[in-house]
């Protein structure tokens, strides 16, 4: 009983910082599975999302992007956390054609909690 009630606590405990950044870890857990933030890391069947905040969309150069992506990078599109948080609300609406096959996620502070993840290297 005493477990129960200190994890029902434990947000409490936390600082905000803290527990937002392990909401945002938690929302990138299934990214995990095409992308990754680590700069290195390639060959995934997503481009790496290191520094994707500022990046025009489309742009990382060693990545094939759909042509509705491509299309997005020549008219000079970028991602900013705005447009990055409303494409993960829904990604088929935003670019129609994508090649991507998430669905989006409906949460809008799971979305906020994943694009400060995915923008503050300092989170993770």
């Amino acid at each position: 009983m005493r477990l129960f009630a200190v994890l029902l606590l434990l947000p409490l405990l936390l600082p905000a910082s803290a527990a937002a950044e392990e909401n945002g870890a938690r929302a990138f857990a299934p990214c995990r599975a095409c992308h990754s933030l680590d700069p290195a890391e390639r060959n995934l069947p997503g481009p790496n999302l290191s520094g994707v905040i500022g990046r025009a969309v489309g742009g990382a150069a060693e990545f094939d992007y759909s042509p509705v992506l491509r299309k997005a990078r020549d008219e000079g599109l970028r991602w900013d956390a705005k447009r990055l948080e409303a494409f993960l609300a829904d990604p088929a609406a935003m670019f129609p054609g994508l090649w991507m096959s998430m669905r989006g996620i409906e949460d809008a502070a799971e979305r906020q909690a994943l694009v400060k993840f995915i923008e503050d290297p300092s989170s993770r």
